[in-house]
């Protein structure tokens, strides 16, 4: 974490994405509180999570667009956008009104799809190979570990302030973004054309996934424990309601423990990916989030608080394996459709996965959903175990070496 952070364009990227990640950790939660809390209804809290996820659908057709522009300015102008898409939010009233809060839900998720691979692209540009481990392992430790305090404020600010005002935050956050990346001293070559045309031009990450062994085998395992980890989302509220038997915004002190275990895995992952290789450290995060999910089924508060540690651990060390695996092998000009690809292709599972859930939580018992949710993540690691050695381990650099200047 120090090495990148010596690097001062790796320092101004840092500082506004704490900033923006502090509106997500925020308002991430207060969509779901809000749905439950003018509707009652854990399936349709559950949604939300779906309409912010169902975007990744056309995620390759972001992954062109972020290629066809410099990744900086690309940021500046997607914060910016994105602090607009909030303002719908001031308009919800009551129930009839929980439309509005699916539909920015979604806009938020066309953000999240955009800017990360934007992201990856600009760090990838910013900083030498040897480097990236570190530098995603940085920024998913703030991200996630946000969630320490990121939810329980979120609620607190719902509570009182109701949330349209934790909107507002969120939407200021992304403008502090927006102008603090615009001062990174980068010189961004034009994008390169690859000469292609049409539909060819629009799949090229979907054809490098493919023809990539390491990036295919990594993509079919996330898809695998994707397709099932999407239950959780309205699992959760039946086990604060049935298991603990706690009101919704409970729901955040849960996700602050998760955020606990997060912290945990984004301080370690990059060493253990220079130990271990990338493959092999989202293999044991797929295997940690499996268990992490299964604890909840518990019902005891300190057995399902160590669950969440767990599964925040888990989610760490896949995230950044996942991320520096795409950096490591897609040629920049690629970047971003590939980026996108394996969103698509990780997400839409899921997607159909939180589907699935909203509409069994109601007659099927939650334990048993999130046993189908451990069965799913543990076998996701069982078929990338095989595949590990495709990614060599990459010992961090001892010193910083900026690039892309």
């Amino acid at each position: 974490m120090r090495a990148v952070l010596r690097i001062p364009a790796f320092r101004l990227l840092f500082t506004g994405l704490a900033a923006s990640m502090v509106g997500d950790a925020l308002l991430i939660l207060v969509f779901a509180i809000w749905v439950k809390t003018l509707t009652g209804s854990n399936g349709a809290a559950g949604l939300v999570t779906l309409f912010v996820a169902a975007p990744y659908v056309l995620a390759p057709l972001g992954g062109w667009l972020v290629d066809r522009f410099r990744h900086r300015p690309f940021l500046v102008v997607a914060n910016l956008a994105s602090a607009l898409t909030l303002l719908p939010l001031f308009a919800v009233q009551d129930a009839a009104d929980v439309w509005i809060i699916y539909a920015v839900a979604a806009l938020y998720g066309i953000s999240s799809v955009t800017i990360a691979a934007a992201l990856s692209g600009l760090v990838k540009e910013l900083l030498a190979e040897d480097l990236l481990a570190d530098a995603n392992g940085t920024l998913q430790t703030v991200k996630e570990g946000l969630r320490l305090g990121g939810p329980l404020a979120g609620a607190a600010l719902f509570a009182t302030l109701g949330g349209a005002a934790v909107a507002a935050i969120d939407a200021a956050t992304f403008v502090v973004a927006a102008v603090v990346i615009a001062r990174i001293p980068l010189r961004e070559d034009p994008p390169v054309r690859s000469g292609l045309r049409g539909l060819s031009e629009l799949t090229a990450g979907v054809t490098h996934l493919r023809t990539d062994p390491a990036l295919r085998r990594m993509t079919i395992a996330m898809a695998i424990g994707f397709l099932v980890s999407g239950i959780t989302e309205s699992a959760v509220f039946a086990v604060i309601d049935q298991g603990l038997h706690r009101p919704p915004a409970f729901v955040g002190v849960l996700t602050s423990a998760q955020g606990l275990g997060a912290i945990a895995g984004g301080l370690r992952v990059a060493r253990l990916i220079a130990r271990v290789g990338e493959l092999t450290a989202i293999t044991i995060g797929l295997a940690a989030v499996g268990l992490g999910n299964g604890l909840y089924a518990l019902p005891s508060l300190p057995v399902i608080l160590i669950g969440l540690v767990i599964t925040g651990l888990g989610q760490a060390t896949m995230v950044v394996g996942f991320a520096t695996v795409i950096q490591r092998r897609t040629p920049g000009p690629l970047i971003g459709r590939v980026s996108t690809a394996t969103e698509m292709l990780v997400t839409g599972p899921q997607t159909v996965s939180i589907a699935a859930g909203a509409a069994l939580i109601s007659v099927v018992d939650y334990r048993l959903l999130l046993m189908v949710d451990t069965a799913g993540m543990v076998t996701a690691a069982a078929c990338l175990w095989p595949a590990r050695r495709l990614t060599a381990p990459v010992p961090p650099a001892d010193r910083p070496v900026e690039v892309g200047r």
